[in-house]
């Protein structure tokens, strides 16, 4: 799957629309003791906001898609146990990133429903390569935060969702083998957001995450606009027949080593 490129108005345009004022979360942007000046921040910038309004769009996005090949996606009751207990964490931790950047911005996804490509949820070649292009996607977002925000909390959190998404697309590549063949498997290459068949052997293929050349969060926005525009999706030609809500929910994560303690870690 190609990067989708719209041609209509950005994530971040429609996301004004909601209005709400940037907010003091004391727990989130104050110092953590050190001479760091640029921790002494109490606010969160346009810039910061701008980047966690995404994301928090971007990690809507991503529980939908998960729960949406959890609950449909003809392979998933096929694969091994440790696979499908992959997308059940993968799930509940996109959820809990979601749940806390919502809680530094103070108000919901501005956008509740989403579009995909033709048989998203039916193909399972198909649903691993949007799957993968998405995680592309995120981590690059992600390290667009490391890089711009105001302050070293948001960077360093920025950088411990990044880890994440980054687990999350290695185990995509992992389950593609494990495809049972009455669903179209086993699939043994993923095309990812760069447009670019890569062999799942070995799923770790990255020596370094990719930052797409993303310098700014409006490429990631643009990448990721078809997705949550109809507009935008009839251009990338997606499946405008049907969206898919985002719903959410109080996520369980798979162990208290790894929940999000504090932004101190």
């Amino acid at each position: 799957m190609k990067t989708p490129i719209p041609n209509r108005r950005s994530f971040l345009k429609l996301a004004s629309l909601t209005g709400a004022a940037a907010v003091t979360s004391s727990s989130v942007l104050a110092g953590d003791g050190d001479d760091d000046r640029d921790d002494d921040s109490r606010e969160l910038t346009r810039g910061d906001r701008n980047i966690l309004i995404a994301a928090e769009i971007a990690e809507a996005l991503a529980v939908t898609t998960y729960t949406n090949i959890i609950n449909l996606a003809p392979f998933f009751p096929l694969l091994a146990a440790d696979d499908q207990g992959y997308l059940q964490a993968a799930r509940q931790e996109e959820m809990s990133h979601y749940l806390l950047e919502q809680s530094v911005t103070g108000q919901p996804s501005p956008f509740t429903s989403f579009f995909y490509p033709p048989n998203m949820f039916s193909d399972a070649q198909t649903t691993l390569n949007v799957l993968v292009t998405l995680e592309d996607a995120f981590i690059a977002a992600y390290l667009v935060g490391v890089r711009k925000f105001s302050n070293a909390n948001l960077r360093v959190t920025a950088a411990r969702i990044m880890g994440i998404e980054s687990d999350h697309r290695t185990l995509a590549r992992v389950i593609g083998p494990g495809v049972d063949p009455s669903v179209g498997g086993p699939i043994e290459t993923i095309t990812g957001i760069q447009g670019v068949a890569e062999s799942v052997d070995p799923p770790n293929n990255n020596g370094y995450e990719r930052t797409l050349h993303w310098t700014r969060i409006q490429q990631a926005v643009d990448a990721l606009t078809p997705f949550a525009d109809m507009s935008a999706a009839q251009a990338a030609g997606f499946d405008t027949s049907v969206s898919y809500p985002f719903v959410p929910f109080t996520p369980k994560l798979p162990s208290p080593l790894g929940e999000f303690h504090s932004f101190k870690g």
